[in-house]
């Protein structure tokens, strides 16, 4: 059943959150194992809160009104062990919840797990060196992307009917297209959370992720509203849920296979066209063309690295042993920049930014793969070569999903799609700053169009050749 609908039942007292909760551990007990998705389990505070939530009257339980939700594990949930996979806090056990855990939580969410990440959400493949790798289920040789890996995966799998990630460079979206469901990344402030380094972040969001794009919307009505402990986070002004049946449709889109910053495989390339192309089956016009994203390596480079600096400079002091090679490597990259570099860098992010806001005063919309290939081996760390070009650091090829980050446009990976030897594909659809809405709007009719619906939950594939 679709989230929709499971709350639906809940609202009607059809079913019970403790209902929902047993039918989620019987389905963790036969999956997990395979696919390493959820390793932190904490079911007796679900039901703890599930009870607590019987005792209010029904259709007074919030948006959510006792629909489990699993949250990453780069953020904090009272009382329940919270790694950020990294083995420096293997046994961190906050006792403060994030605000957007406690956001969800008012909402009617029901907390039973935390989802696998790499150390410190870095890197686009979801293993670390505390709970190991996650696997995807649509052939568990290969990988679920990251950072939002474990969230992912336990959707693909039904594990969760929704889920909370995070991204930053595609962090949201690059696990979504590899696993065949939806992640949107919200613009910043859509989403308040707490502000444990940088309080004015405009790269790293959190966002919902689902199996489709209505049950997308639903959480992130939960998630959404203004709160002081986030100095950029924004009221709430719309139901996204009744945005995303709204009927909206785009007049006007464009498309491109690249972006021109990045190479793509020529399979996925081939497979989101064709998805962007059926928009004309509802009169929407579709051209081929982009923004000028030319700076968005250095650029991207730079404020990582910054944002990697600011975050964890004093644990690199303490614990480098501890740390993987590709965490140390952004720390000490972002520690060496000059300010000429970060003033290089929030130039170009604006001159990037004017841009965007420019080119959607003649679209609606931008539409582009939401990675560059689809999943690719769980034994490589990253992506190093694509279509003959070999990317000189370990994050180059998320070129196509953090360019968009640094617009700060909200951005949706929507499944459109499979290669022909089985792997899913997503399509980005990029709108307007603060037109979530259109965004959600927009793919679910693209859904609604490409009627791959559904495709999940699926019970996961073994490891095979691609």
């Amino acid at each position: 059943m679709s989230a929709c609908e499971v709350v639906d039942l809940l609202n009607g007292g059809e079913v019970t959150p403790l209902d929902c909760l047993d039918a989620l551990e019987v389905r963790i007990a036969a999956v997990e194992n395979v696919v390493n998705a959820l390793p932190i389990l904490c079911f007796d505070r679900a039901r703890d809160r599930a009870r607590r939530l019987l005792q209010q009257p029904l259709g007074c339980r919030g948006r959510l009104a006792g629909l489990p939700v699993p949250i990453k594990d780069l953020t904090d949930v009272s009382g329940v062990r919270s790694t950020y996979g990294s083995t420096i806090f293997a046994d961190h056990v906050p006792e403060q919840s994030d605000i957007l855990v406690e956001r969800l939580e008012a909402e009617g969410g029901v907390v039973y797990a935390k989802s696998n990440t790499p150390e410190f959400g870095a890197g686009g493949n979801t293993f670390n060196d505390v709970f190991g790798t996650t696997l995807n289920p649509w052939n568990t040789g290969l990988s679920a992307a990251g950072s939002s890996g474990g969230a992912a995966v336990a959707l693909a799998t039904g594990m969760a009917w929704v889920a909370q990630g995070s991204d930053l460079g595609g962090s949201l979206r690059n696990p979504a297209s590899f696993c065949g469901v939806v992640g949107l990344r919200p613009g910043p402030g859509r989403v308040p959370r707490s502000a444990r380094f940088k309080i004015d972040d405009l790269l790293s969001v959190n966002g919902p992720m689902a199996r489709n794009v209505e049950d997308t919307a639903l959480l992130l009505d939960a998630m959404t509203g203004d709160s002081p402990a986030d100095p950029l986070s924004l009221p709430r002004t719309e139901s996204f849920l009744a945005a995303a049946r709204s009927g909206w449709r785009p007049v006007r889109v464009a498309f491109s296979a690249d972006l021109g910053i990045t190479p793509v495989d020529p399979e996925v390339a081939s497979i989101c066209r064709a998805a962007a192309a059926s928009l004309a089956a509802i009169g929407t016009h579709v051209e081929e063309a982009h923004p000028d994203l030319s700076e968005a390596h250095d650029t991207f480079s730079v404020l990582r690295g910054m944002a990697f600096a600011i975050s964890y400079d004093a644990l690199l002091e303490q614990h480098r042993a501890k740390m993987k090679p590709e965490v140390v490597w952004n720390i000490e990259t972002g520690l060496s920049y000059s300010m000429a570099d970060i003033v290089r860098a929030e130039n170009n992010r604006a001159a990037i930014y004017r841009r965007m806001h420019a080119f959607f005063e003649t679209y609606d919309l931008l539409l582009c793969p939401a990675t560059i290939v689809a999943a690719y081996p769980a034994s490589d760390r990253y992506v190093k070569e694509c279509a003959g070009y070999a990317f000189p650091n370990y994050f180059e090829w998320l070129a196509i999903a953090y360019a968009i980050s640094l617009t700060a446009a909200p951005a949706l990976s929507l499944p459109c799609g499979f290669t022909k030897d089985g792997r899913p594909v997503g399509l980005q659809i990029v709108g307007r700053p603060r037109a979530e809405g259109q965004v959600l709007a927009a793919a679910r009719a693209l859904e609604l169009l490409l009627d791959l619906h559904p495709t999940t939950p699926i019970d996961p594939l073994p490891p095979r050749h691609v």
